[in-house]
């Protein structure tokens, strides 16, 4: 290889890893949204404009809504695997909680009672039931019985 195609290589490398590195700066410091993104009617792009919150996170917190109604409080994101109290804390500041859409069905079907939407799973273990105790003794079963 001549010493002007030896040239040519590392200047192609170089511009290459230039524009990789460029790139992954600019995704890894995406614009925090100008405003709170509100949880309960947000879509899944709205929602990954908030730092910590990837396109999984998205359909995670999508899908919990889904499936246990509106958020009542930023802190039900406590719940998703992937969110811990230092993840929280960092995009709460970007997260309001606001009143969720009304569905077509909800607004057409006035006369019949809401649906009361399940609370989201802790992120707790489950608790030990409680141990079984013996019953104290009867005292009018003493009583009946003769020395």
């Amino acid at each position: 290889m001549s010493l002007q195609g030896n040239y040519r290589l590392a200047s192609s490398l170089l511009l290459f890893f230039s524009i990789l590195y460029c790139a992954d700066a600019v995704l890894a410091k995406k614009k925090p949204p100008t405003h709170p993104i509100n949880l309960n009617s947000a879509s899944a792009a709205e929602l990954q404009q908030v730092p910590g919150i990837g396109p999984s996170t998205a359909d995670k917190i999508l899908q919990m809504r889904k499936s246990y109604g509106a958020f009542k409080s930023v802190d039900d994101l406590l719940a998703i695997k992937g969110i811990g109290p230092k993840r929280l804390e960092k995009m709460r500041k970007y997260l309001t909680i606001g009143k969720a859409p009304q569905s077509k069905k909800a607004s057409t079907n006035a006369q019949s009672a809401p649906a009361q939407p399940q609370s989201p799973p802790a992120k707790t273990t489950a608790a030990k039931p409680p141990a079984k105790s013996n019953p104290p003794p009867d005292p009018a079963a003493k009583d009946d019985e003769e020395p």
